[in-house]
């Protein structure tokens, strides 16, 4: 059975910590060793988290660590922090990501400065490379590794919120393409999450029937349901170079 050593960026937002939850509940297929939860600045929620990860499996090692992903140096730390408390890392979910706030109405070009755009690939897609770097080679000894991104609905339609997130998100395929056809003999799959309107998570943390309306099953879509799907892409490894929509119908895929 395979043990595994799961490190998830963002961990105090909705889908990160229901993924969290979701993957601590050990299949005939993998066991869990250790979990690594990573937050920028809702520490609380993680203790939370923690709680209920324990009480699932006391056996399960699980640590908490701040990092502003911004930051190259802060992302070499969490890694090197994460596997000096746990060992090497054979799960990644590069699942934090920001909108960075961008003034005036979304989606304009003109409200998207420079410094926004920078930070927003910095957080959603530099990071995702950076500890995709770190954590590739100690998956290669292992022969063994699964690295999901969480990308959007809006790196496949352009979204709403903005160009600078639209471009960050839609990165994130290129990249996954390009190392899942590399490293699909040695163990190593690749794959993306992408989902639209997810409530109670930060993006979005509640929902009206407007929105509802736009979601072809009329209804918001919930974060287990998005920590289900990456379950399935850590437990199977055939599913390797893919981007699923999780969206309600949204996008025809």
């Amino acid at each position: 059975m395979t043990r595994l050593r799961i490190l998830i960026t963002g961990a105090s937002g909705g889908i990160g910590a229901r993924t969290a939850v979701q993957l601590a509940q050990s299949t005939s297929t993998y066991k869990v060793e250790a979990i690594a939860l990573h937050y920028n600045s809702n520490s609380a929620k993680l203790q939370e988290i923690q709680v209920e990860i324990k009480s699932l499996d006391p056996s399960i090692k699980v640590i908490s660590i701040q990092a502003d992903l911004a930051s190259s140096e802060e992302v070499s730390r969490l890694h090197s922090e994460t596997i000096r408390q746990m060992g090497t890392i054979n799960v990644l979910f590069a699942n934090a990501g920001t909108t960075s706030d961008a003034s005036g109405p979304t989606g304009q070009l003109e409200n998207v400065s420079l410094e926004t755009f920078e930070k927003t690939w910095r957080v959603n897609t530099l990071s995702s490379y950076h500890l995709t770097q770190l954590v590739v080679p100690s998956m290669l000894e292992e022969g063994f590794g699964r690295v999901i991104y969480n990308s959007s609905v809006a790196a496949l339609t352009g979204g709403v919120v903005g160009p600078h997130y639209a471009s960050s998100k839609s990165a994130l395929h290129g990249m996954l393409h390009f190392l899942a056809s590399k490293y699909a003999k040695d163990g190593i799959t690749f794959n993306a999450v992408a989902p639209a309107l997810i409530e109670d998570t930060t993006m979005l943390p509640k929902g009206g029937e407007e929105l509802k309306a736009k979601v072809p099953v009329g209804r918001l879509g919930r974060p287990d349901e998005i920590a289900s799907v990456v379950d399935l892409m850590v437990a199977n490894g055939y599913i390797t170079n893919k981007v699923w929509a999780i969206d309600g119908g949204w996008y025809p895929s």
